[in-house]
């Protein structure tokens, strides 16, 4: 009974990655979804900075505690191993759903792309980098990445096992195409707010940074 419910615990905090990752392509893009980057009701320049500065940092906080490895050992005394990825996913795309819906629009223009022929080709690039990601997670492990293989092993009373890294496809030509796909996708805009650039600005930072 217990691994059912660490299993349909896995498949739950997945559904909720997937739905966040999809808002995401919407959410920075401005296509389609109730609630982007750009729009809702400007405040203050200051009001609107530390709001934001705050939920990004929420989610650097998160993401890089649960994943140290000393976290990870700790956690795990507290939890089953088999739903510790899955809990990891599910806090992270909480975490960005709380972006979503709290982020404050600065839309003072930093640049625009006056031109129809580049606006659709930075349109382009920026699907491309989410394509980027998506397909780069599966040239790992994409299941075990977001904690699917892990309850569905347990499931079957199979020991875990680390899958083992190889370095095929994108990952012979870019040591982090999933860190590369998500860099591309936040600077291809055919309009570059003030509030994008500070998100593309942050989350870069935040990437590139070594011990996060």
């Amino acid at each position: 009974m217990k691994k059912s419910i660490a299993f349909f615990y896995g498949v739950f905090a997945y559904i909720v990655f997937l739905f966040a990752f999809l808002y995401a392509i919407g959410f920075v893009g401005n296509f389609i979804v109730p609630k982007s980057i750009d729009s809702g009701t400007e405040t203050t320049f200051m009001e609107a900075f530390l709001v934001n500065a705050l939920l990004l940092g929420i989610f650097a906080i998160q993401h890089s505690v649960m994943a140290r490895p000393a976290f990870k050992k700790w956690w795990t005394n507290i939890i089953n191993h088999a739903i510790e990825r899955s809990t990891f996913v599910l806090l992270s795309s909480l975490a960005l759903l709380l972006i979503y819906w709290q982020w404050q629009p600065m839309t003072s223009i930093v640049w625009k792309a006056e031109d129809q022929a580049a606006t659709m080709i930075l349109n382009i690039v920026y699907f491309f980098g989410w394509l980027v990601v998506f397909l780069s997670t599966f040239m790992i492990n994409h299941f075990d990445l977001f904690g699917l293989k892990q309850v569905f092993d347990n499931l079957r009373n199979k020991q875990f096992q680390y899958p083992e890294f190889k370095t095929n496809f994108f990952y012979k030509i870019v040591r982090h195409p999933i860190m590369l796909g998500f860099i591309i996708a936040f600077w291809a805009t055919p309009v570059m707010t003030l509030g994008h650039i500070i998100f593309s600005i942050t989350t870069t930072i935040y990437q590139q940074a070594p011990n996060r």
